[in-house]
């Protein structure tokens, strides 16, 4: 998922919608309707003022930008700063206005001004760009405007003052609220993606370079164990050269173009469907036995490279704990909504506890490799085993995330 966070001005990043962007198209929808509102309010009453024409003149204007910037106001990325502080002079020219152009005994009786609710619109807006503070500072200059030009300081005007006042700041609070949650949400998100990408990390270096130490360590006991012989230096030389190179690439993030360690070479590519089959058949020789339906089972490339490599993992586990003896089965079933792959060994098992003991020892080979990988896809990893006999895992992997 790609995360998009707005800022202290509202702007929304690339790949996501902001949780601010209906608040936002709700206020530009508010600003039509209210010019709407204040059309009718004043064909009903235009007759009565002293100087109509110029309150025809300020509406003609005030429908004019209205409809020019509905759209800048459906999204705080097309609304500047200056945008907003011509709004305000509209709103507190056409307060001021309406005293000049309207009788005082209408005024006195509690008439409205021309803009009526529409100056609630600038007040909303300046709490969606900035806030409950600049809400406040904008709803004070309007019902300053309404103080100074329209009636004075009368019940009717404090009343309206307020109610602006505390619908824009409640209005900001909430947006600076949903700012906090949303930065926050995604921090968390980049956590959570960090994590995942350490961990996928982590398996990639398990499969492939601890391996690498693991294989030099065994051969290099069997050597000593032989008088010297049985260390292949040019081989185990080859191997170290080639898990330096893959560890470089996973340490400069370029670990998509290097080849899985412990996966096949040559796989289609990853939007491509691949056969799990085909994938599978390098695990097999003399002391691992894979068994497969007669038809393809086919995965989503990704999908169907992270499970090989699981079940690479698991193979690797027999070949380095069930002892040079030991056997393994692979089992491959297709299912209807699943794939699912089983591996048996006839080592000695391991008693009850053992994985949650090594995860708390730091090693992490069966919880990244193997059960890491299959949280991912969405599936499981079930693991059986009693001492003596043997350990079997089932990976089941789901065809859609």
């Amino acid at each position: 998922m790609a995360v998009q966070h707005s800022g202290p001005s509202g702007a929304v990043a690339a790949g996501g919608m902001s949780v601010e962007l209906p608040l936002w198209r709700a206020i530009s929808w508010y600003r039509v309707l209210a010019m709407v509102y204040a059309l009718i309010r004043y064909d009903l009453a235009y007759l009565h003022y002293r100087h109509p024409v110029a309150g025809w003149i300020y509406l003609g204007a005030l429908v004019l930008w209205t409809l020019a910037t509905s759209r800048a106001f459906g999204n705080p990325a097309r609304c500047p700063w200056p945008m907003l502080g011509f709004d305000l002079v509209m709103s507190v020219t056409g307060v001021v206005l309406s005293g000049a152009i309207d009788t005082p005994a209408r005024i006195a009786a509690g008439a409205v001004t021309v803009p009526t609710i529409w100056a609630a619109g600038t007040v909303l807006g300046f709490a969606a760009k900035g806030g409950w503070r600049l809400a406040a500072v904008a709803g004070l200059l309007v019902g300053g405007a309404n103080f100074v030009g329209h009636g004075g300081l009368t019940l009717e005007n404090v009343h309206n003052c307020v109610l602006l006042l505390l619908t824009g700041c409640a209005i900001g609070y909430v947006i600076e609220l949903a700012r906090a949650s949303e930065a926050t949400l995604g921090e968390a998100l980049r956590v959570e993606a960090a994590n995942r990408e350490r961990e996928r990390l982590s398996r990639d270096i398990h499969d492939g370079v601890l391996q690498v130490l693991a294989l030099v360590q065994r051969q290099a006991g069997e050597a000593a164990g032989n008088g010297g012989r049985g260390l292949d230096p040019v081989e185990l030389g080859r191997l170290a050269g080639e898990q330096e190179r893959a560890l470089r690439a996973l340490m400069t993030g370029a670990s998509s173009t290097a080849p899985h360690p412990s996966g096949p070479a040559g796989a289609p590519g990853p939007s491509a469907e691949q056969d799990v089959r085909v994938l599978l058949a390098p695990y097999e020789d003399e002391r691992v036995t894979l068994a497969t339906p007669g038809t393809p089972v086919l995965l989503p490339g990704p999908r169907a490279e992270q499970l090989a490599a699981a079940v690479g993992a698991a193979v690797d586990n027999v070949h380095r704990h069930a002892g040079s003896a030991a056997r393994a089965w692979i089992l491959l079933e297709d299912e209807p909504d699943a794939v699912t792959v089983s591996i048996r060994d006839d080592g000695p098992g391991f008693p009850a506890g053992r994985l949650a003991r090594a995860r708390l020892d730091g090693r992490l080979g069966v919880a990244q490799s193997i059960e890491g990988r299959l949280r991912d896809l969405g599936g499981t990893a079930e693991f059986s085993s009693e001492p003596g006999a043997g350990v079997e895992v089932e990976l089941r992997v789901p065809r859609e995330d």
